[in-house]
């Protein structure tokens, strides 16, 4: 008996012994782990550990939406989007100041300005750029805006702009109204300053940075949260699960991931351009600068109110939302809530972070309701394919709301122009934004929703560009949006 009892105790030694020796073997494993393959470590939402294909230390930031899955239609698609927007910057090598495009010393001429023109003819300029040195330039790739407009009739048209890649432009409008027509040409920014806008786009996805607060009890932690996060530290997966939008935070310390209370806009990294990037971006020099004519700069041509919408107080913080208006006596219900992440106007809280995709998949639609939508400011500093993904899940559940409420209005509104400075440019430049108005306007043609197009609205307009434009400009929005809702004919 006693020989069987301790035959017992040695069995139950050893198994302790070997359970220790487990336990210890799988540390070391999990700090291997955790120092070698850091950069692929996700921790999702629920606090479960999520593996990725992607292995060792690596100090460019990891972005969510490289990893997407595609179909081949998604594929084509986006190829094609990419390849609409490639801009045509010359290979010249490195460009001193001295050499960029100088708007000062640029002109342009009307072509046919003693033409006889009436309302509908096409009016032709042709723009010639020179350097600081008030020499021609040889290569095209400069960002140019063009405009016609009548101050007095608070009337405007934007034209098309070809360049021939040779240091000339020609300018392309339609005469609308009659009267005494002004054209305005501007350089927005130089060949050489859009290949430094370039470079930002692609290797500095990152430069606009978000944070989350985490909190549980009294311990709470902040850390940034983007698309693309640079090093190699653990990482919350908040990737929506229905449309798959990506997007991470630094895993806390501390705190599990499911912790999250809010996302809020970080900052702006600074210090991005050396020196001679830098020239390349002056207010007064060479950022939305007019261009002058070498003669005449003008041509002549021949030939509502909703007061009673009430807005019903929430409690909701600016700009966030939700918002609700009603008008009892049309019997119209207003609502608005702002876009899902990446916001940076404001802090907003995690349980009011709602894709437009989600969205719209909770409509039931019919001819009775539109839905209008608005989003495109924020993607400026990320790479085309963020927007792309964002969109192409919007347009989802758009189509999906029309098949099922075929008489449902859909409206959306385009980018804008707005005001530029040296730091503005690096984040938020007219170029970037043209490439997110023309990926906006390919990828909803012919969905059957309409476009409130306030990019030309606002290039066209004499006012200054605003990022958020003044009130003339908004009410003229105002009246086409109306127009798609109630039209002449009902």
């Amino acid at each position: 008996m006693w020989i069987s009892f301790f035959k017992l105790r040695l069995f139950c030694c050893l198994l302790a012994v070997l359970m220790v020796v487990v336990l210890v073997i799988s540390v070391a494993q999990v700090e291997y782990l955790d120092h070698e393959t850091v950069s692929a470590t996700f921790i999702d939402s629920s606090g479960q550990f999520v593996s990725s294909q992607v292995t060792g230390i690596s100090r460019n930031p990891y972005c969510g939406y490289e990893h997407q899955t595609l179909s081949s239609r998604e594929r084509m698609e986006e190829d094609s989007l990419l390849a609409a927007l490639q801009w045509q910057v010359p290979d010249v090598g490195p460009v001193p100041f001295l050499k960029s495009t100088d708007p000062s010393s640029s002109y342009f001429v009307i072509l046919n300005s003693a033409a006889f023109f009436k309302v509908g003819s096409q009016l032709e300029v042709l723009v010639h750029v020179q350097d600081f040195q008030r020499k021609p330039k040889k290569y095209g790739g400069d960002y140019l805006q063009a405009r016609i407009h009548s101050p007095k009739l608070q009337a405007g048209a934007v034209g098309r702009v070809v360049d021939y890649q040779n240091g000339f432009y020609k300018v392309f409008f339609t005469l609308l109204w009659p009267g005494k027509v002004k054209v305005s040409i501007s350089l927005v920014h130089p060949m050489e300053g859009i290949r430094v806008l370039q470079h930002l786009q692609e290797e500095k996805p990152h430069r606009v940075y978000f944070k989350s607060l985490f909190r549980s009890g009294r311990i709470s932690e902040t850390t940034e949260c983007n698309v693309c996060l640079p090093g190699s530290l653990p990482l919350c997966n908040f990737t929506d699960l229905y449309t798959g939008e990506p997007w991470f935070c630094f895993k806390p310390k501390k705190l599990p991931c499911s912790s999250r209370i809010n996302h809020f806009k970080g900052g702006y990294l600074k210090g991005l351009l050396t020196a001679a990037e830098n020239a390349f971006f002056q207010s007064g020099v060479n950022i939305k600068m007019p261009i002058n004519s070498s003669g005449p700069d003008w041509v002549t041509v021949i030939p509502r109110r909703i007061k009673d919408l009430v807005e019903f107080n929430l409690g909701s913080p600016k700009n966030v939302g939700p918002f609700l208006a009603v008008d009892q006596k049309h019997n119209i219900l207003l609502k608005y809530r702002c876009h899902g992440p990446p916001i940076r106007f404001t802090t907003v809280f995690s349980n009011e972070l709602h894709y437009v995709a989600n969205e719209l998949n909770g409509i039931v639609g019919g001819k009775n309701t539109v839905v209008a939508i608005a989003i495109w400011s924020h993607f400026s500093t990320f790479p085309l394919e963020v927007y792309i993904r964002r969109l192409r899940n919007i347009r989802r559940a758009v189509v999906q709301l029309l098949d099922r409420s075929p008489k449902t209005i859909v409206v959306i509104r385009t980018a804008n122009a707005q005001e530029l400075g040296p730091e503005v440019s690096l984040f938020n430049s007219d170029w970037y934004n043209f490439q997110l108005d023309t990926i906006l306007r390919k990828m909803f043609s012919g969905v059957g929703v309409y476009l409130v197009d306030a990019w030309e609205m606002t290039l066209a307009h004499y006012l200054p560009h605003k990022l958020h434009p003044d009130e003339v400009i908004v009410k003229n929005q105002l009246d086409m949006f109306l127009s798609f809702v109630c039209p002449l004919e009902t």
